[in-house]
Formats: structure tokens, sequence, C-alpha cells
């Protein structure tokens, strides 16, 4: 189930596992709520994910921890892990930094 310490080990061993292979390894916060995702990206991921609309897959299947997030709350969780929080294409140009 979401939400426990094999989410982080997941993380970090795909990290190691694929580096040279995929670059960007991002976290669900939808799916792991806001502290876990802080814990993941501590461990391996490096893109905190965005805001979803309509989003009802997650919700589906038993997400509770919303669809919707301020981007100043996006900004104060990367900030607490002494980060520089970016907005990005979907291709990782950084198009702006916070």
């Amino acid at each position: 189930s979401p939400g426990g310490p094999e989410d982080v080990r997941v993380h970090a061993v795909a990290r190691l596992m694929l580096a040279g292979f995929i670059d960007h390894i991002q976290v669900s916060w939808v799916k792991l709520g806001s502290r876990l995702s802080q814990l993941i990206l501590e461990s391996g991921a490096d893109d905190f994910g965005g805001t979803l609309m309509n989003e009802s897959i997650s919700r589906s299947a038993g997400a509770t921890h919303g669809e919707w997030m301020k981007p100043e709350e996006f900004v104060r969780l990367i900030r607490e892990l002494h980060r520089t929080p970016a907005r990005r294409a979907t291709d990782y140009t950084v198009l702006e930094r916070y």
C-alpha cells in the first residue's frame, strides 16, 4: 500500500539502478502526501510533480492526499529541504526559479 518505507526504498533504488538511463524521477505527492514526498525527494527523486486538474484515477484507487496544492506550498515544501524550487517544461528546461 502507498505510504510506507517501501516507497522510499523503491525511489532510492530506482535512482541508483536507472542512473544514466533515466535522468529524473518524480514523486507523486497526490498518492503519498507532502511529508512522505519530501522524504522521497531526499532519497533519490528530483521532481515533486505538480498540480493535477480533475484527477480521478488516484482518488478512485483510494488516494486521500488531494489533487491540488497552492504553488506557494510547493515552494515551501521544497525550500524546507534546502533545495531551490523551479517551474519546468516537460523536457525539464527550467522556466523559472523561486
